[in-house]
């Protein structure tokens, strides 16, 4: 069971918080009542949590006596909010974020894993625990059923002996791995399309592509924006695997370039394309939760391809925020140039958060805006 934490009391804060949308579902309390028995004879420091949406699992384990817990959560936003639910709700739990690397899982037993919905992304955690974990660890792997399919059961197949499925309950079921195989650690996968070499991890957003609307969007870029240089680099906010970054970079030799993303994936992601594309040193990657690292009225031009997800759940709420900063971190007489998929009809929002917004080029899917800010 959960233990005395009541998971209904969790918080999504600081990601977008709206009628619907959760912090905690049924997925989460069946991970941690599957798991009961096993995390019940651990010692500090073996269990690990991947995935975490908001905390639930973290803190439900902790709440049962689960002690030194190791965490990594893809967004930057989870890991505010598992900070700020502990703190309301559990100050006495002891746990720390770390990335999806062989210090995650070194000596873990048991696992705790919200399933992701890439599977690639499941190949690269599966492959990490296999090759870190203890000899004896068991991997709690849950979601809603309607996000799962039997291609995950594949994906854990490939990197443990043994992979027991649970009875469903609630709309939501458990995948059960044990006795991990011999796999390497997981790499970027590799692609060179249109002269640009780009690298991506399990779960980054389009994957070693470039997906159609950012492909809209590099075509129409400013030939010669202003800014580019280190007090005023162009920023690439949202940035996935960096490829609207390193596009610029490689176009203009000796500009600045500052890509922002939250995702853990995405900045790793980012970093490898720059490195592949030899531009490393003019592209700055940074894990960041909006552009609060930016100071206010900073940049000259900022590129945006906004998500419209938050975790699973589609919401209208999520490009509005991304906006709203983007107006904070521009100069005035600055803009933002956006590609979005024309049936958001976003163009109102822009209007009303940056300023003055032209169409700059549409296609039977997307539109790209030019936003100047007021």
């Amino acid at each position: 069971m959960s233990g005395a934490l009541d998971l209904s009391h969790l918080r999504r804060w600081p990601d977008v918080e709206a009628p619907g949308l959760v912090a905690a579902d049924a997925a989460d309390r069946l991970i941690l009542d599957e798991s009961g028995g096993a995390r019940a004879a651990l010692g500090p420091g073996e269990l690990t949590v991947i995935g975490d949406g908001y905390g639930a699992l973290t803190l439900g384990a902790a709440a049962a006596g689960a002690e030194g817990i190791r965490v990594h959560q893809d967004p930057l936003s989870g890991e505010a909010a598992l900070a700020a639910n502990a703190r309301r709700l559990m100050p006495q739990a002891t746990f720390a974020s770390l990335p999806l690397d062989a210090a995650l899982v070194s000596g873990a037993r048991v696992v705790l894993l919200r399933l992701p919905r890439s599977l690639e992304a499941l190949a690269d955690i599966a492959a990490t625990v296999a090759a870190a974990a203890s000899p004896d660890v068991v991997v709690y792997a849950g979601g809603r059923v309607k996000h799962m399919t039997t291609a995950m059961n594949d994906v854990l197949r490939g990197a443990f002996e043994r992979v027991d499925v649970t009875h469903a309950r609630a709309k939501s079921r458990v995948l059960i791995a044990r006795t991990p195989g011999a796999v390497p650690p997981p790499e970027a996968r590799a692609a060179r399309i249109d002269g640009l070499e780009i690298r991506a991890f399990g779960g980054a957003f389009a994957g070693a592509r470039i997906d159609i609307g950012t492909r809209l969007l590099l075509a129409n870029l400013p030939s010669s924006p202003a800014g580019g240089t280190a007090e005023d680099p162009w920023i690439d906010f949202a940035c996935g695997t960096g490829v609207v970054a390193a596009t610029w970079a490689r176009r203009h030799p000796g500009a600045r370039v500052y890509a922002s993303d939250q995702s853990a994936v995405a900045v790793a992601s980012a970093n490898a394309t720059m490195r592949a594309n030899g531009v490393f040193d003019r592209v700055e990657v940074a894990r960041d939760d909006l552009l609060s690292r930016r100071p206010d009225a900073s940049a000259s031009l900022i590129a945006l391809n906004p998500p419209f997800h938050s975790g699973a759940a589609v919401s209208d709420r999520v490009a509005p925020r991304l906006f709203r900063d983007a107006a904070r971190v521009l100069r005035p007489g600055g803009e933002l140039w956006c590609v979005w998929n024309s049936a958001l009809r976003y163009r109102p929002e822009l209007e009303r958060i940056i300023g003055p917004t032209r169409q700059i080029a549409r296609d039977p899917k997307f539109t790209v805006t030019a936003s100047t800010r007021r």
